[in-house]
């Protein structure tokens, strides 16, 4: 029965391999000079960004959906900007599919002593704690506990998306007292940065006017904080329902909606918003 098992697996794990294979192989057919695709081979690291942040939030609204076939493409999607970057890569001398994998398994491995060692731990937290220390080990950085705030908010600013990371930085700011005393404060912040806004789009140039849309932008995400909403899925939910309103005009009209008047166009989206207030 073991040894039926294990000939199992080892051929389920042939068949992935081989699945894998194939994919390279169409990837670096893709960005041959000789009969490849006219886009793929004018793509760059950079230009393939903003597909690799596309694909990832495609993954997390397939897992949110329970969808196990939108699920799989949609990780195959994601899988896809990872063979095309090292692919990339590759073409450059700069490293192959291959470290990439190599690289992730050893960090695995070496931040997993407990695991792949003979390091005992006791729970959850522990594992995290060893994980935070043999990064820094990793990297020649102080360990978490060590680090300047700067150092820790300068890398959320970096990495995470920035909703996220204003978030993130308001906590940990706040965490060591660098916070107002109460909500009024909050709120009197708030209006300073719309007042200077308002200022700055009636005087200032397009530069200025962008800063201080930032900070009213992270004005409002501190009120979130403050009232312990999240703002990400704030947003989401009025993205869905304005689509969601579209979609209840659209079902009513008989022409493009860019026919109608924007007073129909009012009339239209009351009808729909009151239509969808009413639905269980």
């Amino acid at each position: 029965m073991a040894d039926r098992l294990v000939m199992e697996i080892n051929h389920e794990n042939a068949e992935t391999l081989a699945a894998l294979q194939e994919l390279i192989e169409v990837v670096a057919k893709l960005r041959s000079p000789n009969g490849g695709c006219p886009w793929d081979l004018v793509q760059t690291p950079q230009t393939l960004t903003p597909y690799v942040i596309e694909e990832a939030y495609e993954v997390v609204d397939a897992i949110k959906s329970g969808d196990q076939a939108a699920i799989s493409e949609e990780l195959g999607d994601l899988l896809l900007q990872v063979v095309l970057q090292a692919q990339i890569a590759s073409e450059y001398k700069q490293f192959t599919l291959k470290e990439v994998a190599q690289g992730i398994s050893q960090k695995l491995i070496r931040r997993h002593p407990h695991v792949f060692g003979d390091v005992s731990v006791q729970n959850v937290d522990e594992v995290r704690q060893n994980w935070e220390q043999i990064k820094a080990a990793e990297k020649g950085e102080p360990t978490p506990e060590n680090q300047q705030l700067s150092t820790k908010l300068s890398r959320y600013g970096r990495t995470l998306p920035p909703m996220m990371a204003a978030m993130k930085i308001s906590h940990k700011a706040a965490a060591v007292g660098f916070e107002w005393e109460n909500i009024e404060g909050v709120w009197a912040k708030f209006h300073e940065e719309l007042a200077e806004f308002q200022q700055a789009l009636a005087e200032e140039t397009p530069e200025r006017q962008q800063a201080e849309l930032g900070d009213l932008l992270f004005a409002v995400l501190q009120l979130a904080r403050w009232y312990h909403l999240d703002p990400s899925a704030a947003l989401q939910g009025t993205n869905q329902r304005f689509v969601q309103r579209l979609e209840k005009m659209e079902a009513v009209v008989d022409r493009p909606l860019s026919d109608y008047s924007l007073d129909e166009l009012e009339m239209l989206w009351q009808q729909a918003k009151a239509q969808l207030a009413q639905e269980p």
